[in-house]
Order: structure tokens, then sequence, then C-alpha cells
């Protein structure tokens, strides 16, 4: 018997591809430990986008080449977006790591391992990948049974200046709705009751296809195909989200009221600078929009601090613009400097120092936000979906709300009631804090 032990790092989509490699090696004899001194095969599935997540990757092959030294039987097997970017250099820099394989070319991993040419070294790298996984691929998923990801495109053909998604994953290519709908299908069967549709650009969904295919009509047909209760969405580009589709998910209650829009800035000049076609103006049309077509909504964006440019004038519009959107949820990074992208090379770069404080100045602000709106729940009834025993206390049980998602937000903390892992249950919610709630079972299990 044959074992593996697998680190997926980086995104949710990343994690797609590492349920693609484990279903693939399963089939070909291979286990999952938990350890990795247990394991025949260390694989690490890396992220590369930016420095810290560079980081991140490196010291987690360099960890689980320790445990090569100690065994040489041991393989160290390196995929993804990191050896996507850096390509031939790393294996010049890591001669621990058996084999490289790059973004395009993990699907074949079985046979690269059985391959004497391939068994140790370097797998070259396509410029450009074109690789698109499909419903015929093995996937052995690894989220909690209850709730799973469908990956929807491959690649982005946004040309932020920041970001090196397009260099590294390639132009979009959307998967076909008959592809999408089939391995829905599958997830179900799986006992799958939150499908989380994920992508770099959710609505660029079937620009690339010959056909008027887009995010409404495969959402219409996982809608008309199964039964699967919670679908949630992640991420719309605010340039493509329309009155139409707001209605299309206030129609539609299967679809979470739950909307991930990574905006970035506020500012008009800094998003010009950024490549970002929209400015101010239609932020604020947008997030109106949201709010009047389906009032329930919880709104999350991601936002960066310190770009290029980025005065402390465009810096207090920036909190400012938190103050009047009173988004649920907010993430904050801080603009980091990659080798390759348009923005590398912009004036007027803002010191790391400048960065950290307008970074956490904005945390400190958004978490007041957050506590005042989650008060709003406190004394209603929820739907939560059951994660199971909490990871702070195994005296109590957590779940999700449809205002949640899973790995990014904040969770339900359920103190009384019988309910199992899995199960979407009414909980009146009797707390609130700065990003989670309090609540008991209401009503019958």
């Amino acid at each position: 018997m044959k074992q593996l032990y697998l680190v997926s790092l980086g995104c949710a989509k990343n994690l797609v591809d590492s349920e693609v490699m484990l279903g693939l090696l399963e089939k070909q004899g291979y286990t999952v430990v938990r350890e990795p001194e247990d394991a025949d095969l260390l694989l690490v599935n890396t992220c590369g986008f930016i420095g810290s997540a560079v980081e991140e990757a490196i010291d987690e092959i360099l960890a689980l080449a320790e445990y090569k030294k100690q065994d040489q039987r041991k393989r160290l097997v390196v995929t993804g977006c990191l050896v996507q970017r850096y390509g031939g250099e790393l294996a010049r820099e890591l001669p621990e790591v058996d084999l490289f394989i790059g973004t395009d070319g993990f699907q074949n991993i079985a046979e690269l391992l059985g391959d004497e040419k391939t068994a140790a070294g370097f797998v070259p790298v396509e410029r450009e990948p074109s690789f698109l996984m499909n419903s015929s691929l093995p996937r052995k998923v690894s989220t909690p049974a209850h709730r799973a990801y469908l990956k929807v495109t491959e690649g982005c053909s946004n040309r932020c200046s920041y970001c090196l998604i397009p260099s590294i994953r390639g132009p979009l290519r959307s998967r076909p709705i008959p592809d999408l709908l089939s391995e829905a299908k599958k997830l179900q069967g799986l006992g799958v009751k939150e499908l989380t549709l994920v992508a770099q650009d959710l609505l660029a969904y079937g620009l690339d296809l010959q056909k008027d295919d887009n995010l409404q009509q495969l959402l219409q047909a996982i809608l008309t195909e199964t039964g699967i209760p919670w679908l949630r969405l992640l991420y719309l580009h605010p340039v493509r989200l329309r009155r139409d589709f707001l209605s299309f998910v206030a129609d539609n209650p299967r679809i979470l009221p739950y909307f991930d829009i990574p905006v970035q800035h506020c500012n008009d000049r800094i998003l010009r600078l950024m490549n970002r076609p929209y400015g101010r103006e239609r932020l604020d049309t947008i997030l109106a929009a949201i709010h009047a077509i389906v009032p329930e909504a919880a709104v999350r964006t991601t936002l960066m601090v310190g770009f290029p440019g980025e005065g402390e004038d465009e810096f207090e519009e920036l909190l400012e613009f938190l103050r009047i959107s009173r988004f649920d949820h907010v993430g904050v990074f801080s603009y980091e400097n990659e080798e390759g992208s348009m923005a590398e090379n912009l004036p007027d770069h803002c010191s790391e120092e400048i960065k950290e404080e307008r970074r956490c100045r904005l945390m400190e602000f958004q978490a007041e936000i957050s506590l005042q709106l989650q008060q709003r729940y406190v004394g209603r009834i929820e739907k939560v979906l059951v994660e199971g025993l909490s990871r702070e206390s195994d005296l109590l049980v957590e779940g999700r709300t449809r205002f949640q998602a899973a790995e990014i937000d904040g969770c339900v903390y359920i103190t009384s009631g019988d309910t199992r892992q899995g199960e979407i249950v009414d909980v009146k919610i009797t707390e609130a804090h700065h990003y989670d709630l309090l609540g008991e079972i209401f009503g019958p299990g």
C-alpha cells in the first residue's frame, strides 16, 4: 500500500486541483496519511501569486524535505502556481525536490510519477496554460461531506495591474454547462448540502464560449437538475454585476443572498492605476441595487491598501467609503510589488510601515461596523448549516448561516440543542460578536 501526504496551499480553486490529484493517486493505490513521516509520497500543491504565498510554499517544501533526509525512499513532489511562475529556476534552487509540475500537467501526475523520464526532474512548463478540468476526472473531495467547491472556469482574461493570475493560470477558459451539471450531480450524490461555485471572475463565465452560456444559465440548470439546497457564489466582479442577475438571485432562495465583490479600492485614480474598469460611482450604484433588490443580502469585499500612488487623502476616502457602504465582511490586504506585474514600475510606492499602519487602521475601523451589523441577527431565527464540533471547544457545535462563507467569515456557535454535522437547522441567535454569533437550536432538530 502506497501512502500519500498532501499539503494544499492557496485558494479554493487550488484545492479543487489538489482533490483531482488525490482522486488520480487513489486510483493508483495511494492512501492519505495524516503525518508526513508515514508517507511514501510528499506532495505540495502551491500558490505563487504574491510574495507571502511564495514564502509560505518554500517554507512548506523545505519542512517536508527534512522528512526526506531521514528516509531517502520518500519522494517529494511540488505542483501548482509556484512552479508555473518560476519554472526551471525552482529545480535549480530546490534540489531536494524530486519532481516539479506546473498548473498544466497535474492531471497526469500518476503517469508522470511512473515515467522514468520524469520520475526525477522538471516537467516543462507551458507558458500559456491550456488545461481545463472536466467531470470525467476522478476527484476525492477533502472538505466535509456536506460542502464542496465547483470550479467553473480556469484562468482569467482581466488585466489588473497588480495581478499575475493571467500569466500563471492563462486566459479565461469556461467549462461547458453539461459538464458542470454532471459534476454537480456527483457532488449531490456524495451528500453535499452547500455547493460553492468558484472562479477568478464568476460573472465572466461563458464569455469565451461560442454559445451564449452565462452564469445565470448555469445556475438555472443546477437549480433545475439538482436538489442541492444551498448554492454560494465566489467571486463577482463589480463591472459585470447587473440588476437582472440580482433579481434572479432574489427570485431563487437556494442561491444564497451572499455577494462577494472584490472592489479593491474606491478612489477613481487608484482604480485606473489598478486597471480596474469602474469607479466610485459604479460601486455606489451596484451596492445600492443589491440592498434594494435583495434587502437581506450580506456583502463581502476585499480591499488593498498601499497601492503605488495611494496617499493619505486616498486612504481617508477609503475609510469614508467603508463608513457609508457598511460591508458585512471585509478582507484587507497590503499591496505587494510583484516582479512582472504592470504595477511593478509605477511611481510613488508606499513604505512597508505605511502599508501595515493603514491595514491595521482599516481593519479596526471595519471591526466596529461589523459588530454593529451583527447585532441585527440577535433574536432572529436563522437557517444554519452544521459544521460539527467547534474548533474552539468540544462543548460547542459550530455552523454557518447563509451569510457566512466557509473558511472566510465567522461562524455560529450553537450552545444548546441536538443536531448533527451536515444538517440545516433553525437556530435562534442569542448573542453577536464582531465576527461570530451564538445561538440555540429552535424547535425540533
